[in-house]
């Protein structure tokens, strides 16, 4: 069996274990359920097709569903889009572009970013290699350009950095954000990253192997900073115009809150010196 495939396997299991048969519509038949979820007959069942064809697809079987049994098996294990989108790529039905060209990121954006003086922001590309990022930026997480080229990796700074662990209060949390939205890269560009995380971090080990896969466009990050102390930081991301491999990340704080005093404190902090005429 093909490592795709077993992941397949492992993903449609771990899937079905988490929906509650109660939720899904089914009728109590009276027999006891040994295990979490569903039964591999009650997903044929919610999806239209032949138990034997579901269990021979979660066994991993050489098998290319329709986009309309892909959907209906989406519906059926209550995955939404991001899921739906993980699970086409695992049975190879989602096109990707054999070559990938270098990113960089354009002129404009990052001129974009440096007029961004009080508000940390990123640009993280493929597999979260960090592309660009502002001074503040680089001030309330860590120097991403003191780093070599292929080492600028946001996954690979917050797994492999002791000093990211100590960076954010809510760590386990992010840490596991960092490895569902990685889910949706499954092969290709990221595998080799992953396997390179999952020898070296135990963490991220267990969270790939649940399978969790989620892809969050905003949300809140804690922070304990070594210069400002604690602040808590709102994020939202913008896809850019021409390019949606790569995200632009805002961080801001809500005003009046000891949070914003800090950030603006680290922002004048982080401002050079205007230099003496």
């Amino acid at each position: 069996m093909t490592r795709v495939n077993q992941e397949l396997a492992d993903f449609l299991r771990r899937a079905r274990s988490r929906v509650d048969p109660a939720r899904a519509g089914l009728p109590h038949d009276g027999r006891i359920r040994r295990v979490p979820g569903l039964r591999r007959e009650e997903v044929a069942l919610l999806a239209g097709v032949s138990t034997d064809y579901y269990a021979r697809l979660e066994q991993g079987r050489r098998i290319t569903p329709s986009a309309s049994v892909l959907d209906a098996l989406a519906r059926a294990l209550g995955l939404d889009e991001a899921g739906r989108t993980h699970l086409g790529h695992l049975v190879g039905t989602t096109t990707t572009r054999r070559t990938r060209a270098v990113q960089r990121v354009r002129p404009g954006l990052h001129q974009f970013l440096d007029s961004l003086d009080s508000h940390p922001a990123l640009v993280l590309g493929r597999r979260t290699d960090v592309l660009a990022s502002n001074r503040l930026a680089r001030t309330l997480f860590t120097d991403f350009d003191a780093m070599r080229p292929l080492e600028r990796n946001y996954a690979r700074w917050l797994f492999l950095d002791e000093a990211a662990r100590t960076l954010f209060v809510d760590w386990d949390e992010q840490a596991r954000v960092c490895v569902e939205n990685l889910r949706l890269e499954h092969g290709g560009d990221a595998r080799e990253l992953v396997t390179e995380l999952a020898a070296r971090s135990p963490e991220f080990r267990g969270w790939w192997e649940e399978h969790g896969v989620y892809q969050r466009t905003h949300g809140t990050k804690r922070l304990r900073h070594p210069v400002v102390g604690e602040v808590s930081v709102q994020y939202e991301t913008l896809t850019m115009p021409g390019d949606r491999d790569q995200t632009l990340f805002v961080y801001t704080t809500e005003p009046g809150t000891p949070s914003r005093e800090a950030m603006n404190l680290l922002a004048s902090w982080a401002t050079p010196a205007p230099r003496m005429p």
